[in-house]
């Protein structure tokens, strides 16, 4: 049904389905008994789908990734499909439009999402307004970052803000440092720059009393060295954890057509090309710490097979948006039963091996 429902929706511009996406959960989240039905029907609830990361709480590990509740307007209609958790943002300071239109593009025949959105939102005082009369019925993390017409040099003075502003109204902070498609990106997520970011945050939060995670987003893109630094980083300033990853500026490997990929020009890449990176990328987090850091693995998880594959490979929880576009409201209870299944499934064949040593 879906698939039907998809080739209809993929007939008009993706950020103009996205709007009316979004006004649809919000109108139905809105009518009486409406989202108990939606719930009884797409949520998939067992204990040993729980998890508690870094001090929170998930009813399941699968969230929904910052970029589709941009502003924090439907987090309770999203959670209603299924999702353990959602992430808002990312927010700035004061609303910005982002950049010109079109800026989302789909590469069908790769499963896949170019998008140079820009950060467009409606700022942090919009979000809280939303939050203060909705009261979230899941986690919810909010991606930071700053606006485009701050300077780096000043750029701790807007992630300051919001975390100062948002800090009673959410579960966990993402520090957005790496999105692709804003200038100067790369220079974004130097350590010379990032550093006094993460100091100041940390610096703050020893001011309150509940403690709220912060988690630093890292980009595929980033070479070795750098990584390792950035590893090194994270585990002596005391965040708490990643997320691996972020959209890519590459185009390896690509189904869609040269010219179509021109055509676009620039953006983040998400989808199922990315998947394979975002996988070496956890892997290789997991091991370097041994463990002891969460990992939100996040990029490319269009199939329930692949966030047990995640899970496996050392993630904590995982975050789907493009798998969620291609895939369709079920997607979370789909792969929640996979997990749960393939726990039993494993609980069983340990029992039974254990029987099995025992008679011998």
């Amino acid at each position: 049904m879906y698939r039907l429902i998809r080739s209809i929706l993929f007939l008009f511009q993706p950020e103009k389905i996205h709007d009316i996406v979004i006004s649809v959960l919000r109108f139905l989240d809105g009518i009486p008994l409406v989202p108990n039905l939606i719930r009884l029907f797409y949520k998939y609830s067992k204990p040993e789908l729980e998890k508690e990361v870094f001090g929170v709480k998930f009813k399941n590990p699968v969230g929904l990734a910052a970029g589709l509740d941009k502003c924090g307007d439907a987090y309770n209609a999203l959670a209603n499909l299924g999702f353990g958790f959602i992430e808002i943002g990312s927010i700035t300071p004061k609303p910005q439009e982002g950049n010109p239109k079109p800026r989302c593009f789909r590469l069908v025949k790769d499963k896949a999402i170019i998008n140079r959105m820009g950060i467009n939102n409606k700022g942090v005082k919009y979000a809280i307004s939303h939050i203060q009369k909705h009261k979230p019925s899941c986690p919810i993390g909010c991606s930071i970052t700053k606006g485009r017409e701050t300077s780096m040099a000043d750029a701790y003075k807007d992630y300051e803000f919001s975390f100062e502003y948002m800090y009673d109204y959410v579960d966990y902070f993402v520090l957005n440092v790496s999105c692709p498609n804003v200038e100067d990106s790369q220079k974004n997520q130097s350590l010379e720059n990032i550093t006094p970011i993460i100091d100041k945050l940390l610096e703050l939060r020893m001011m309150y009393d509940d403690y709220r995670p912060i988690l630093l987003k890292i980009s595929p893109d980033v070479e070795q060295d750098y990584l390792d630094d950035i590893i090194n980083l994270i585990l002596l300033s005391g965040l708490d954890g990643v997320i691996a990853a972020n959209t890519t500026n590459k185009r390896d490997g690509l189904l869609s057509s040269k010219s179509q990929i021109s055509k676009i020009g620039k953006g983040g890449l998400s989808g199922k090309p990315l998947y394979e990176r975002s996988l070496q990328l956890v892997k290789y987090i997991h091991q370097k710490t041994h463990g002891h850091l969460p990992i939100i693995a996040s990029g490319g998880i269009m199939t329930p097979e692949q966030a047990m594959e995640m899970l496996d490979s050392g993630a904590s929880l995982i975050q789907v948006y493009t798998g969620f576009i291609y895939n369709g409201p079920k997607y979370a209870k789909k792969i929640n039963k996979y997990i749960y299944k393939t726990m039993k499934e494993r609980e069983l064949a340990r029992l039974s091996q254990t029987s099995k040593t025992q008679l011998k």
